[in-house]
Order: C-alpha cells, then structure tokens, then sequence
C-alpha cells in the first residue's frame, strides 16, 4: 500500500451491527499580473523590505508552539485570516507506548516546518545536555513544563500547530505512560487522525505490544473515540540495534496488521505504515535518501498528513462544542473542538447541562481572533452570560433551538475488553465513564440482552424476544445494557451524532469496555421509548 498514499474515506453511516467506528485544497486562484509600478528609491525599498521582515518575524512568533494567549498584530491577523479561507484544517494525536519518541517526533515536526528556530533548538540542546539528557532536546518543545522535561514523560496533552501548503495542522501530544491515559483520552477525542508512534529499537516494540502496554490500548481508545484515521510512523529506525533493517520494519507491521483489523481498522484504506526517525527527522519533510534506506520506496510523514482526506463536517448543523478547559480572561473562556455548526462572533448560545444562556464576545483559532470557526477547529470562546466557577469539562455550548441533552442514565451497547482478574460483569458493576470530555462515576443497572454481532442480522423479532436476560457477561462479551451516571451528562445517540455517543469504562487504571449510546430516555421524561 505505499505506492497509494490517499486514504479512501467511507461515506456510508454505521448500522447497528458494525463494530464502533466513527465517519470521517488547494483552491489557489490565478494571479492577476499588475501594471508595472513607478521606480522606487534605494531608500523606499530598504524601507519595504524592512516592514517585510518584521512581518516574516511577526508571524512567525504569532504560530509559536504551546497555547498561550497574547495579542497578536492586526497585519499579522490579516495574513492569517487570508491562509485559513485557503487551507483545510485538522488535528493530528500522537499516541503511544512510553518512550516510543511522540514528542519527539511533534518537536521534529515544528522545527522542520519553521516554527522553532535553530537558537530555540541550540538552547534546548544545551538543557537537555545539563541534565545529562542529549537525545531528550527536541521533546522540549512539545513538553514545556519542568516536570515533564525531568522525567523524560508527557503529563499533559500537548498542543501546537504547523502547516503544509494544503492543510494546516494541530498537533495533540499524548502522554503515553498508563498512568495518564486519562489525559489521552482528552487528546483523541479531539483529533481527526492519529499517529501511532512505534518504537523499532529491539525490545521497545515487544514491550509496548505485548499485554500491559499502551500500544494496544491506545489504538483501541483512539478507535472507540472517533480516530477513523491512523498513521503508523515506525521511529527509531537508525538507532545501532535497527539500522533500518527491512526485516525489522515488516516484521512489526505483520504484528500490527492483525490487531488493526480486530480493532476495527481497516487497513488497506484507513492505515498507512511508514519508517521514520524522529530524532534525526528523517523521512519527515522529505523522502529518505536512498542511501540511507534503499528499500523504502513510499511517501514521507509530511505527504501522508497532506493527503489524509478531511472528515465529513456539517457546518450548517445545530452547535456542538464539549468544553475541555476554561479559564477567566476579562470574561469567561471556554476551550475545545467544534463537533457541528459554526460559531460567530455575536451568537446566543446555550451551555449544557446547566441551561446558561450566554454570547459569544469573541472567538479565537489557532492563537489568532476570527470572526466565525466551523466544525473541526480547536478554539477558545469568550462567553458573557456565565461565571467561570459554574462551567465544569464536559460541558457542551450548543445551539439554543436544538440544544443537546442532558441525561443521568442511558442504554448501551458494550464491547468488554478485558475485566480485572477476569471477573464478571452483571447490574451493579460501577466503573468510570469517559465520553468525550466527561469523566463520571456510572453504574450498570441492568443487563438487558447479549448480542451475538455474527448472527444478529439473522436473529427476527420473534426469536429476539424469546431471548432471556443474561445475569452476567464475561470478556470478549458484547451486550446491551443500561447505565447511570451521578450526575446530568451531556450525550447524543450514537447513530445520530457519533462524536457524542461513543465512549469508554475504565476501572482501576484500567480500560475494561468500549460502547455507544444506543438509546435515551423521552425528552422530558426518564421512561425510554417502548421496544
């Protein structure tokens, strides 16, 4: 598959029965050719060309890395203005085994598309070697606090943008250790496509596969959060124990193949393997040379991100935007992904579940302040109308004619993983939620049918009501069940708004099952709809 780089989109919606899976130019216009200007003077153009490299620098310091609020100048404003009416947008995840190299990758890739300059790099090269750390330089840019530049490991999921001439990007830098996979799944719940960074180095592979890994675990969250879209960059293939050794490289992508598929992937059209080193940013921007890697004869990372087709959004839909962060800032910001319909500035929208009525005093996108942001950009809201204390993550800003719901119970269809000790599931099982930005305790009140995925389309009505309730279910299970959470979420039925619907149960540290909202209560009544 790497002489075809394009990656088929499937535009038909998911039917009850299909695993969980989510749906996912240049438009340059001719130049007009100007009638020659007068001559100018030796000293206009110094002049010009002055203001001109102000500009260069200007912008380039308005696209730096991390989120951070500043002013950004009116000229600068304008140019970029210009760009995104251009280019399409998406948001990229790395995710990942511990160690396996995503921030490094993510600092590579904003050095080779000029976001950081070489004295930024010369001084994080210089820290680095303080702390006796040479190789650690470039996951400096993508973790800027001390703590996670001490212990070498990403705690807080990372943000940054570049841009390609077709598509501009940003960057989600996941934590990869298990103990913040909390936090990665804030990460790819925001994020159009993934990249699966694989370490080649001999052991590293097989210690992030093998059970108790997060490779593994992150594909299957990534898939279950809407990640249709994946990326398997194999890094560290110049490292001495690798040397970018073909048997190597085929070796893990015959691993991955499989479990791919069983995730619900679909390889040949949703996947793309390609080696890398990430350190040494080679096969990034451009191709690797053939003396280096003469086997290789497929795209680099820059041109498969480029050629990813963009997710079907619907701009003119009712707003759905989960708030993932808030902070105060002469008014209340709120921050997260546009799931539908585009916000302006000037609007009257609703925040969920609390009913505040609220306007929209400003919108920003990509550090720069818009005018409107569709489906599918990361941006912060300025809202009038609501104290920062009463907004909570999790909470949705949505349209106030079709608002989304908010609800404390719901049933599911769920996919059991791997329990812990390989116990059972039955009513009263309590774990931990994760849908989209929510994280609630929730408990199973009730089993309500197994379901056979194999044989359900051949099951009728008659046989289906037949069926006994199950008392409990074991791994590998896939069964409808209700659930309760303490408190009001908000969510959407799977089949009518998937980017809602999908979520996850954690226990202990641990990801246990997978599943979709199947059905919710009548609007303003806690009874369902009768089967």
């Amino acid at each position: 598959m790497t002489g075809d780089v394009r990656m088929d989109h499937a535009a038909h919606p998911p039917t009850d029965d299909e695993e969980i899976q989510d749906w996912n130019g240049d438009c340059d216009e001719p130049m007009e050719v100007a009638a020659p200007l007068p001559a100018a003077s030796e000293d206009s153009n110094r002049g010009i060309e002055s203001r001109l490299e102000s500009l260069q620098l200007e912008t380039k310091a308005a696209t730096h890395v991390k989120d951070k609020v500043g002013v950004v100048p009116k000229e600068v404003e304008d140019l970029n203005d210009h760009e995104e009416d251009r280019k399409r947008h998406l948001n990229v995840v790395f995710i990942g085994h511990v160690d396996a190299g995503k921030s490094t990758t993510g600092g590579q890739i904003l050095f080779l598309s000029g976001q950081v300059d070489d004295r930024t790099i010369q001084k994080y090269e210089k820290e680095a070697k303080d702390k006796s750390r040479e190789s650690w330089y470039m996951a400096y840019i993508m973790d800027t606090s001390e703590e996670e530049r001490v212990k070498g490991k990403t705690v807080e999921v990372g943000r940054a943008h570049f841009e390609t001439e077709n598509t501009r990007f940003t960057i989600l830098d996941a934590p990869g250790h298990k103990s913040y996979v909390p936090n990665m799944i804030s990460g790819a719940s925001q994020a159009d496509v993934g990249v699966l960074v694989i370490s080649a180095r001999k052991g590293e592979f097989e210690t992030g596969y093998e059970k108790g890994g997060q490779t593994r675990e992150h594909v299957q969250l990534a898939k279950t959060l809407g990640v249709s879209k994946l990326v398997v960059v194999v890094n560290k293939m110049d490292e001495p124990t690798v040397q970018w050794s073909r048997d190597r490289f085929d070796e893990i992508e015959s691993k991955m193949t499989p479990f791919l598929k069983s995730s619900g992937y679909n390889v040949k059209k949703d996947v793309q393997f390609l080696p890398i080193s990430g350190l040494a940013g080679i096969n990034m921007k451009t191709r690797v040379d053939k003396s280096i890697c003469s086997w290789w004869n497929g795209p680099c990372l820059f041109e498969v991100l480029d050629s990813v087709e963009v997710p079907l959004r619907d701009p003119k839909g009712p707003v759905r935007m989960p708030i993932i962060d808030k902070y105060k800032d002469m008014g209340t910001v709120v921050m997260g992904k546009i799931e539908s319909g585009t916000i302006h500035e000037g609007d009257s929208l609703l925040v969920m579940p609390n009913k505040a009525n609220v306007k929209v005093l400003s919108v920003q996108c990509d550090e720069n302040k818009v005018k409107q942001a569709g489906p599918g950009e990361n941006v912060r809201v300025k809202l009038a109308g609501v104290e920062e204390d009463d907004i909570l993550a999790g909470f949705v800003l949505s349209s106030v004619a079709n608002s989304v719901g908010a609800f404390s119970e719901f049933n599911a269809q769920l996919q059991i993983l791997e329990l812990l000790d390989n116990a059972i599931l039955s009513a009263g099982y309590q774990a931990v939620l994760h849908i989209h930005a929510i994280v609630e305790e929730c408990e199973i009140t009730d089993l309500i049918e197994q379901i056979d995925l194999k044989k359900k389309k051949e099951t009728d009505t008659k046989k289906k009501k037949q069926k006994r309730k199950p008392f409990f279910v074991k791994n590998g299970a896939v069964v409808l069940c209700r659930i309760q959470v303490t408190n009001l979420v908000c969510i959407e039925n799977f089949s009518v708004f998937p980017q809602l619907g999908r979520f996850t149960l954690r226990s202990e540290g641990k990801t246990i099952a997978i599943g979709k909202v199947v059905e919710l209560p009548q609007a303003g009544s806690s009874t369902f709809p009768a089967a």
